[in-house]
């Protein structure tokens, strides 16, 4: 497996982990909804997955009771929980806003855990891969402008249904980006807020103290 792959499948188990419980099954199931349609997890490369996880102290396992059945000797469902040390590491790998975090593999894993981090990680991530699709569109067109005459009429229609593929998204980034702009700044325009208690008007500070 490739390593940006590795990080994505790390930071999808980690992401859905930090929401509930989940047994191998359904974790296999909602790791592949976000890792992008045509991609199968197969639970070769899940499981591999979840040991090193465990060996690393991310994650720990629990083998839950199955309820009466016809069949009494039906083995318990294996549940994988976070440990303190896999919600550290959720948190780093979410907030991480490099290069690695805007590529294919890695960007809708990332977008799909957006809640859990900051508006400037939020920022840095969506600009940079913005940037990067406005590169692409840049080579791909000079391509076009090149090779146009030297096309067939299905490979040019494939080219431009590529340009339009990453023109839209770039749209879409940039929609992003100015709401989380927006929204950054009415929060820095509403300033500190105070919280009013029984015992009168408190500073947000005082009253984390308490």
């Amino acid at each position: 497996m490739a390593r940006s792959r590795g990080d994505a499948l790390e930071l999808a188990v980690l992401g859905l982990l930090s929401q509930a419980p989940m047994h191998g099954y359904e974790l296999r199931k909602r790791v592949t909804s976000l890792l992008g349609w045509g991609r199968v997890l197969s639970y070769g490369s899940l499981y591999p997955c979840l040991r090193t996880m465990q060996q690393e102290g991310l994650i720990t396992e629990d083998t839950t009771t199955e309820p009466p059945t016809a069949r009494p000797s039906r083995r318990g469902k294996v549940v994988y929980k976070l440990t303190a040390e896999g919600k550290e590491r959720f948190a780093t790998l979410a907030s991480a806003g490099g290069p690695s975090a805007w590529d294919d593999e890695n960007f809708g894993v990332h977008f799909a855990f957006f809640g859990s981090i900051s508006t400037e990680n939020r920022l840095r991530i969506l600009e940079g891969r913005r940037s990067r699709l406005e590169e692409r569109l840049e080579g791909v067109r000079s391509t076009l402008a090149r090779s146009r005459e030297r096309l067939d009429s299905y490979t040019l229609e494939l080219q431009r249904h590529g340009l339009e593929s990453v023109e839209h998204e770039v749209r879409w980034l940039t929609e992003l980006i100015d709401n989380e702009r927006v929204d950054r700044q009415a929060r820095a325009a509403d300033g500190p807020q105070t919280i009013t208690s029984s015992a009168g008007t408190v500073p947000p500070a005082a009253e984390n103290r308490e």
